[in-house]
């Protein structure tokens, strides 16, 4: 049986963030991942850093919109299983209850909160610890082939402006001068001059090797095999090689965080939403900035010598095995906003798991059960970008240290 100061199960953007604030503060670091460390959900998806995204997704209007783009199979950037498991079930109907405007605007203060925190903490943790990962600070530009989603992201960012953040409305011929790839289909965009955008695998591994370098004792292949409990806290953890005896543990296994903890008796209302990427060699015509195409939703990110696409949101099961068509779909959709060769050069294909809670916001803060249980987790689309913000308040929160801002909306025991 080992001592553990801080226990974090989950080796991910979440989990690795929080070790590493973890350490900065003083604290001795244990982590474990059931499979390899920083090559999980947020290894490739688009590395958009953003900031501007503070809407949540359960949002008035988002139901008959999914029913719209379900209807359309062959191109949805949306899809969810059938399933009567009562888990599922009751998730579906949570979520159908926070589509509210009441829920919008809890969301976007907090939202907007923990958006700034982590940009700025990437800026910060990327220049101290000189991580060559291909960090862009250039924004990220909408683009638009109709006037009803040009006019939704007019509306995008006239909530921006209203709350002090960046965003700059672009007709067609300054879209075109802003982004010279763009097809002459596209009508307008809107630039995001706040957010960013980086290579995510690249990232996340200098990560886990700082934290290694910091102290941090990392078991990969480990998964939690159960726990054992005592007086209110969890007094032990097991896996199939080694077990702990840890002081204080952080829940950071993004979609598998319910399955992680099924023993314990606590309501993590987190399903997983699959996405997927292609990765290839650069193009001959490279974006000149991380994009994201409006009616189609699909991100596409200059890496180096590399250009990613990224799209679809799936409430699914936990399979992680990219479907071609969906694959096909995606490079579809960027036709037809960008000029691409005829013929790719695809290195890569790749589907992850995004936690998704019913109302659009990450879980964190302490467990109503056991009060030496930190969770971190339901950070949907949004895992890489918020990592540095929720690893200092896993921090600030495990140090009994005043978090940077009121995080009450975020509380475990909301549901």
């Amino acid at each position: 049986m080992n001592s553990a100061e801080v226990l974090v199960i989950g080796g991910g953007s979440i989990g690795l963030h929080a070790a590493y604030y973890l350490l900065k503060s003083g604290r001795k670091v244990t982590l474990l991942e059931f499979k390899q460390a920083a090559r999980g959900s947020s290894s490739g998806n688009a590395g958009h850093i953003v900031p501007s995204h503070i809407v949540p997704l359960a949002a008035p209007g988002i139901i008959p919109t999914a029913i719209k783009w379900m209807l359309d199979p062959k191109n949805s950037p949306f899809g969810m299983k059938f399933s009567l498991d009562p888990a599922y079930l009751r998730w579906l109907l949570r979520f159908a209850l926070s589509c509210t405007e009441a829920n919008v605007q809890t969301a976007i203060p907090v939202l907007t909160s923990l958006g700034l925190l982590s940009a700025e903490n990437f800026t910060r943790l990327i220049a101290e610890e000189k991580f060559d990962c291909h960090y862009r600070d250039s924004g990220l530009l909408f683009l638009y082939k109709t006037e009803s989603a040009f006019a939704d992201g007019r509306h995008e960012a006239e909530l921006l402006h209203q709350r002090g953040l960046p965003a700059e409305v672009l007709d067609s011929a300054a879209v075109h001068t802003r982004e010279p790839a763009a097809l002459p289909e596209v009508i307008g965009g809107v630039h995001f001059t706040g957010d960013s955008s980086l290579h995510p695998a690249r990232y996340l591994e200098l990560l886990l090797k700082r934290v290694k370098q910091m102290g941090a004792l990392v078991y990969e292949n480990s998964p939690v095999t159960g726990f054992e409990t005592r007086d209110g806290r969890i007094s032990k953890v097991f896996t199939p090689a080694v077990s702990f005896e840890p002081q204080q543990v952080v829940l950071a296994a993004g979609a598998w965080s319910p399955g992680v903890v099924i023993g314990l008796g606590l309501d993590i209302p987190v399903q997983p939403g699959r996405g997927y990427s292609l990765t290839m060699k650069a193009t001959q015509v490279m974006p000149k900035q991380a994009l994201l195409l409006g009616e189609r939703r699909v991100a596409v990110t200059p890496l180096g010598d590399q250009l990613r696409f990224t799209g679809r949101l799936e409430l699914s099961n936990h399979d992680t095995t990219p479907n071609p068509k969906h694959i096909a779909g995606i490079q579809r959709a960027v036709r037809e906003y960008i000029q691409l060769d005829d013929e790719l050069d695809i290195l890569e294909t790749w589907a992850g798991l995004r936690p998704t809670t019913p109302d659009g916001l990450p879980i964190i803060g302490i467990s109503p059960k056991y009060d030496n249980l930190i969770l971190a987790t339901g950070h949907a689309m949004l895992g890489l970008s918020l990592g540095p913000g929720t690893g200092q308040l896993v921090a600030e929160i495990a140090n009994r240290v005043q978090p940077a801002f009121d995080v009450h909306p975020l509380r475990p025991d909301r549901f």
